[in-house]
C-alpha cells in the first residue's frame, strides 16, 4: 500500500511520481508553497483536483506574472470557482510572488533559500511505519518558515514548510512499507 493515494488515480499518479521527488525550479517551487499554503485546513486531494483551475488563474504561477496582480485580478479569483477563494490566501500568494521578486533582486532564488534548510540525510533512520511516527513540523521547517516569513512570505509556518518540503523532495518521508521505497532498496 502507498502512504496515501491509494485508489484515486490522480492521488496515486501525484504520490507516485511527484511527492518527495526533489524539486529545484523557481516556478515549480513557487506553485508547491502557494498550494501548501491554500491547502491549510483542507485535505489535500482538494487542491491537487484543483490543481490546474489554479494554474490557470495564477498564470502558471510565474512569479513575476502573479506580482503584477491588482485589485482586479483579486476579484477575478475570488470569483473564480475553480479554484479555493479564500481572500487571505489569494493575498499571500500576491505577498509570495513579490518576495520572490525581490530574493531574485538581492542575487538569491527561492530554490536556494528552500534548500539551504534541507537536512544532510532527507531519509528518516529508521524510516516510519505510520504517518503517526513522522513530525507535523521539525527544527528545519521551523527555520525554513522563519526565513521565509523574514523575506516577505505569507501563510507558511513550520507545518506547512515542512508539508512543502516533503512535497519537493526536501526530506523523504514515504513510509518503511510503500512501493516506492520497495522499489528503490535492493532485494537479496
Amino acid at each position: 500500500m502507498r502512504c496515501f493515494g491509494d485508489g484515486d488515480p490522480l492521488y496515486e499518479q501525484y504520490h507516485d511520481t511527484e511527492w518527495g521527488v526533489p524539486e529545484h525550479g523557481e516556478h515549480a517551487l513557487f506553485e508547491r508553497f502557494c498550494l501548501e499554503a491554500f491547502q491549510s485546513g483542507l485535505a489535500w486531494i482538494t487542491i491537487l483536483r484543483k490543481r490546474e483551475a489554479f494554474r490557470a488563474a495564477f498564470a502558471d504561477f510565474d512569479p513575476e506574472v502573479v506580482a503584477g496582480y491588482d485589485a482586479h485580478d483579486v476579484a477575478r479569483l475570488m470569483g473564480d470557482a475553480g479554484i479555493v477563494r479564500n481572500r487571505a490566501k489569494i493575498d499571500a500568494t500576491l505577498a509570495n510572488a513579490r518576495a520572490v521578486l525581490e530574493l531574485h533582486d538581492a542575487g538569491r532564488s527561492l530554490s536556494e533559500l528552500v534548500w539551504s534548510h534541507a537536512p544532510a540525510d532527507p531519509v528518516r533512520d529508521p524510516r516510519a511505519v505510520t504517518f503517526s511516527d513522522v513530525p507535523a513540523s521539525t527544527p528545519a521547517s521551523r527555520a525554513l518558515a522563519a526565513e521565509l516569513k523574514s523575506v516577505g512570505f505569507r501563510f507558511v509556518g513550520p507545518t506547512t514548510a515542512y508539508a512543502a518540503m516533503q512535497a519537493c523532495g526536501l526530506v523523504d518521508d514515504h513510509l518503511a512499507g510503500c512501493p516506492v521505497v520497495t522499489r528503490r532498496t535492493p532485494h537479496s
